[in-house]
C-alpha cells in the first residue's frame, strides 16, 4: 500500500515538473501606445470642426522685371566672415556690428577672428534691466538695440571669441530667445506692479534667467596658454580703438552737421551722438567707404513692398516713389509717419555697378534671406539705401568729409 502511494506521488511529481517546464513565461516590453482608428476619429472630427483657412497675402513688388545682380560673385567684396543665423531672436544689431568689427580687424591687421555675439547680448540685457529699474520702468526693455551698443558693451565688459561663448545648449542648433525674453519681461513687469525696485535683486534675477537659457558667460578665456579676462581679450587680441568709429543719420528734424538724438525705440539709452548730415552726403559716404575697402553697418526699414527674402532684393518700386524724387523730405516724411522705422541692422560688404546703377551686397543674419538663391545675402539697389536706411556706422576716417562739414 505504501509502495503504491509512493508510486502515485512520484508520477504526480513528474507530471507537475513536466507541466512547469511547458508553462509559458512572458516578458514585458516598452511600446508607444497606439490607436490608429481612434486617431482617425480625432482627425476627422477636427477637420469637421475646423473653419476654412484664409490664405494670408501681402502686397509685394513683381521682381521679375528688375535687372539685378544674380550672384554675390558679381560684387566687389570686402573681406567678411560668412553669414550666420541669429535664430529666433532679436539680435540683428549685435550680429551685424560684430561682423563689421571682424571685418575691421582684418582690414587693419589681416587677422581673421570670429567673435561671440552672445557675450555682448548677455550684458546688454543686464544693462537694459538695470536702467529699467533705475528709471522705475520708464526705460524700454526690448530685444532690439543699436549697432553702437556693441562698442558700449565692449568697453564695459569686453568681448570673447565665438567658441568661448555660443549661448547654445549642447545639441542646440539655433538660438531661441522667445521664452527667455518673455520671462524677463514678465518679471520686470511685476516690479512695476509691486513697486519693488531693488536693483541688485532685479539684476541677479535677470542674470539667472539668462544663465538658464544661454549659460553664464566665461570669466576668462585662454589665449596662447594665458588666461585673459574679456576686457583683456579686447585690449590684447581684438586691439580696436572703439572711439575711432562714428554713427551717422540723415533726418530733417535735427540740424545738419551737428550731433543729434537718433529718436527710435531701440536707442533705449537715448544716445544723441549721431552725426546728422544731408542725404546726398549720407549716401556718398556709404558708397565711397565700401569702394575704398571699408564695410558699413546699416540699419533701417525692411517692411517695404520692394523687399522680399525669396527674391533676395531690396528695391524701391516706381509705384512708391520715382528715383528722382527720393530726397531729404521723402525720408523725413516716412520717418515722421512711422513707415520708415529701425526694423533691422545688417552688414554692407560689397558693391557693383549694373546698367548705371549702384548695387550693394548685404550680409544678413535674419531667417528670411535663407530662402533665396544666395542664402545670407541681400542685393540692395542704392535707392533703397537712400530712402529706407536710417543710420550707419563707419570708421572716422571714412566719414572725414561729413565730420568736417566740407560738403555743406
Amino acid at each position: 500500500m505504501k509502495r503504491g502511494i509512493m508510486m502515485v506521488m512520484l508520477v504526480a511529481g513528474a507530471l507537475a515538473a513536466a507541466a512547469a517546464q511547458d508553462q509559458r513565461r512572458d516578458r514585458g516590453v516598452f511600446v508607444e501606445p497606439r490607436n490608429e482608428f481612434g486617431d482617425s476619429i480625432r482627425r476627422t472630427n477636427e477637420a469637421f470642426r475646423a473653419k476654412p483657412k484664409k490664405t494670408a497675402r501681402q502686397f509685394r513688388m513683381d521682381f521679375t522685371a528688375v535687372n539685378a545682380p544674380t550672384s554675390p560673385g558679381e560684387f566687389t567684396k570686402v573681406w567678411h566672415t560668412p553669414p550666420i543665423s541669429q535664430g529666433n531672436s532679436g539680435m540683428c544689431w549685435c550680429f551685424a556690428a560684430t561682423s563689421f568689427f571682424e571685418s575691421e580687424i582684418h582690414r587693419k591687421t589681416g587677422r581673421q577672428i570670429k567673435l561671440s555675439e552672445l557675450h555682448t547680448v548677455y550684458w546688454e540685457y543686464v544693462e537694459k534691466a538695470r536702467r529699467f529699474v533705475r528709471e522705475r520702468g520708464e526705460s524700454k526693455f526690448g530685444e532690439g538695440s543699436e549697432a553702437n551698443a556693441v562698442r558700449r558693451i565692449w568697453k564695459a565688459y569686453g568681448v570673447v571669441p565665438a567658441d568661448a561663448y555660443t549661448g547654445l545648449k549642447p545639441g542646440q542648433t539655433f538660438h531661441d530667445h522667445a521664452g527667455m525674453f518673455a520671462e524677463m519681461r514678465t518679471y520686470l513687469g511685476s516690479l512695476r506692479s509691486s513697486n519693488a525696485w531693488n536693483e541688485e535683486q532685479a539684476v541677479a534675477t535677470i542674470r539667472a534667467i539668462l544663465d538658464h537659457t544661454m549659460g553664464p558667460p566665461p570669466a576668462t578665456v585662454t589665449v596662447d596658454g594665458k588666461a585673459l579676462t574679456p576686457r583683456e581679450y579686447l585690449a590684447r587680441v581684438v586691439r580696436l580703438d572703439l572711439d575711432d568709429y562714428v554713427d551717422v543719420m540723415s533726418l530733417l528734424q535735427s540740424p545738419f552737421h551737428t550731433p543729434a538724438l537718433f529718436d527710435v525705440p531701440d536707442n533705449w539709452w537715448r544716445d544723441s551722438s549721431y552725426q546728422n548730415v544731408p542725404l546726398d552726403l549720407f549716401a556718398r559716404t556709404i558708397r565711397e567707404a565700401v569702394k575704398n575697402g571699408t564695410t558699413v553697418v546699416i540699419g533701417g526699414d525692411v517692411s517695404e513692398a520692394g523687399y522680399e527674402g525669396h527674391a533676395g532684393m531690396g528695391v524701391i518700386p516706381t509705384f512708391d516713389i520715382p528715383s528722382a524724387f527720393i530726397d531729404d523730405h521723402a525720408r523725413q516724411f516716412r520717418f515722421s509717419n512711422s513707415t520708415s522705422t529701425d526694423d533691422h541692422f545688417i552688414h554692407l560688404v560689397g558693391v557693383t555697378e549694373r546698367d548705371g546703377r549702384t548695387w550693394y551686397l548685404i550680409k544678413d543674419s535674419a531667417s528670411g534671406i535663407r530662402n533665396s538663391q544666395h542664402p545670407g545675402y541681400y542685393f540692395y539697389d542704392e535707392d533703397y539705401v537712400r530712402l529706407k536706411i536710417l543710420c550707419f556706422m563707419v570708421p572716422r576716417e571714412a566719414a572725414r568729409k561729413l565730420l568736417s562739414g566740407a560738403a555743406r
